[in-house]
């Protein structure tokens, strides 16, 4: 029963599926981790050192909301390819709070979210917590955009988009003409979109592509803790509509309040650095699994470091019950979807672990359960 004091949006969100799965880990002896959903590498030493360096300078209190001025400026030079005169950049406390701050600054309630299933978990939740309703549309089975899905469900209530390419759940990478006819789609409808890029760097079948180049309207979700193992360090951006971003950014003066500083000092130098090496080695983890895997039907896995794999037998819920009982972890698909069907890999691993786990996964497809 719930205390009387708790509000009821606080009940609109569930705990996390992939937080039980990680609680869970830490209690088991050496498990094959299939689940962790960010770079297995440490932050590199560079980036290290710059955050040091900004600790023992003394650039430890409050910066200005919107980011100190070298990192606004060089992120302000890393959009300007766009061409885009409105379009303004402020930094943010991870991700999340960007996304945060954009739906509590889009939406109002009652406001309909269309996002695509399956999605990644906050969409939904930080929908519920704005007041807003989520409408999924449904992907399966290639995860691509179908646009005259996303038309026949606008109302006149539709506020927002989400659209997440490289995404997480799936890896899958949206298609250019998927994204420049949803890009148009909600210019025609004067409708927000929001793209969560935060994997784009993780290309690797396909140049990244963002709504952006046909609808300048477009709000950008970025960061570099995916990048640059950077996701305890919490820092990420956010570029759109000079006017959507200073209302966002006077929210996050009276929430987040900024960025951590030392992060933001670091980001300068993560911003310079060459990460080809990253990727390619990423690509190399991706084609070993999928290549490895046999028995079990994969789509989509262009990007990111996800595979959203089908369940061989049993739902998703069962398979991965199954998979615990045999020291591997992965995520059930209803943690990211309507439908129970499949499970989520993440692949950002080191060589012994991916060989591990798709061992037992090729066992457990030859079982039938």
């Amino acid at each position: 029963m719930s205390h009387p004091w708790i509000a009821d949006r606080i009940h609109l969100i569930d705990a996390s599926g992939i937080r039980k799965v990680f609680d869970l880990a830490a209690k088991m002896k050496d498990p094959v981790n299939f689940s962790i959903g960010q770079p297995h590498f440490d932050t590199p030493v560079l980036v290290k050192e710059a955050l040091k360096k900004a600790i023992d300078e003394g650039k430890n209190a409050y910066s200005q909301t919107q980011g100190i001025r070298p990192l606004v400026e060089r992120l302000q030079q890393e959009i300007a390819p766009l061409g885009h005169e409105n379009r303004q950049v402020f930094v943010t406390s991870g991700t999340s709070g960007a996304l945060n701050l954009a739906l509590l600054t889009l939406i109002n309630p009652g406001d309909e979210v269309i996002v695509f299933d399956p999605w990644f978990v906050m969409y939904k939740h930080l929908t519920n917590l704005a007041g807003g309703i989520v409408v999924p549309i449904n992907t399966y089975p290639d995860f691509q955009i179908d646009v005259n899905q996303v038309e026949a469900a606008i109302t006149s209530k539709t506020k927002l988009i989400i659209v997440n390419s490289p995404a997480n759940p799936t890896g899958t990478v949206a298609s250019e003409a998927n994204l420049k006819d949803l890009a148009e789609l909600a210019r025609k409808h004067r409708i927000a979109l929001i793209s969560d890029e935060i994997y784009r760097l993780y290309c690797y079948d396909s140049e990244f592509t963002s709504p952006t180049r046909w609808n300048e309207d477009t709000i950008v979700i970025d960061g570099l803790s995916k990048s640059h193992s950077m996701t305890g360090l919490r820092l990420g951006f956010c570029h759109g509509p000079a006017e959507v971003i200073e209302q966002m950014t006077k929210l996050q003066q009276f929430t987040y309040v900024c960025a951590p500083q030392p992060t933001q000092w670091a980001a300068l130098t993560a911003l310079e650095m060459d990460l080809s090496d990253v990727v390619d080695e990423y690509k190399a983890k991706r084609n070993f699994v999928r290549d490895n895997l046999s028995g079990f039907e994969i789509q989509g896995g262009d990007g990111a470091f996800y595979l959203f794999v089908k369940t061989p037998w049993g739902t998703g819920t069962e398979f991965v019950k199954a998979a615990i009982e045999k020291n591997l972890l992965i995520i059930p698909g209803n943690v990211f979807s309507r439908q129970d069907t499949h499970f989520r890999i993440s692949y950002a691993s080191d060589q012994r672990t991916l060989e591990r786990g798709v061992e037992i996964l090729n066992e457990m497809a030859k079982s039938g359960g």
